[in-house]
């Protein structure tokens, strides 16, 4: 019972933001390595996918941002493909009003709230929106949806809620005000914002890529302890696969980009 506890306020819920913090430094202690093994059981993660077996994993943390062998993931390889960046389930909201606003579990949010520039986010009106719920059980590391060239990446937002069931339908606006990274890609004609945002009070979102050119299935950063990746995509710029909604892999087509 004090396990599912532990576990159930590290990854799930939205405890009080010092308690999050005291769990997530335990998580990341050497101390909390008789946890790894009930993790892996509770969450029924597939260790045969890990890059590591699972002994050589030292601290919870380790144990969730693992890598990933890469033949577990393979890449589409055509060179227009938008791929998913993550594994989790796939959400997709269409036709962004004129004022670029969507609407997720009855809340309303704004392209311009989510980038911090409502100048930024006239780019994006009659665009769509694709959320990425990732939950304990998956892979956390995060990676590039797309070939192209990073304009810009910037950080936002201080405090987090959860990004899940009960964090969407009754938290403070999770999307928009969570801690969250912003990453503007090109290719040909059009742009697509890569929002990775943070959740649980924890505010861990890291960076692993500095390139400027980068490609399709490159790794990006990390989570650590929660997490939600959102692409932003203007009018016409996808087309996206036939009932590509629900669970994805990273890697794996999601549409293509219309450059």
């Amino acid at each position: 019972m004090i396990k599912q506890w532990f576990f159930t306020q590290l990854f799930e819920l939205n405890g009080h933001p010092a308690v999050a913090k005291q769990l997530r430094r335990f998580a990341m202690s050497p101390a909390s390595r008789p946890l790894i093994q009930p993790f892996v059981n509770m969450y029924d993660i597939q260790m045969q996918e890990a890059e590591q077996p699972l002994a050589s994993y030292k601290t919870l943390h380790d144990l969730f941002v693992r890598h990933l062998k890469e033949e577990v993931r393979p890449v589409d390889p055509s060179a227009q493909a938008v791929v998913s960046p993550c594994d989790g389930v796939l959400s997709v909201v269409e036709d962004l009003t004129e004022d670029s606003r969507f609407t997720v579990k009855g809340q309303a949010y704004s392209v311009a709230e989510l980038l911090g520039s409502h100048h930024e986010a006239q780019n994006y009106i009659g665009g769509r929106v694709l959320i990425f719920y990732l939950s304990p059980q998956n892979y956390h590391r995060v990676h590039v949806p797309i070939d192209g060239t990073v304009r810009t990446s910037y950080t936002l937002g201080r405090d987090s809620a959860p990004v899940n069931e009960l964090g969407l339908e009754y938290g403070k606006r999770p999307l928009t005000r969570n801690y969250r990274r912003v990453t503007r890609i090109t290719q040909g004609d059009h742009a697509l914002e890569h929002v990775m945002v943070g959740a649980l009070n924890v505010n861990t979102i890291v960076q692993t890529n500095q390139q400027r050119e980068v490609k399709r299935g490159d790794e990006f950063g990390y989570f650590s302890f929660g997490s939600t990746v959102v692409l932003i995509c203007p009018k016409d710029a996808v087309t996206l696969a036939d009932d590509i909604k629900g669970p994805v892999l990273m890697g794996q087509r999601i549409g293509t980009w219309n450059s």
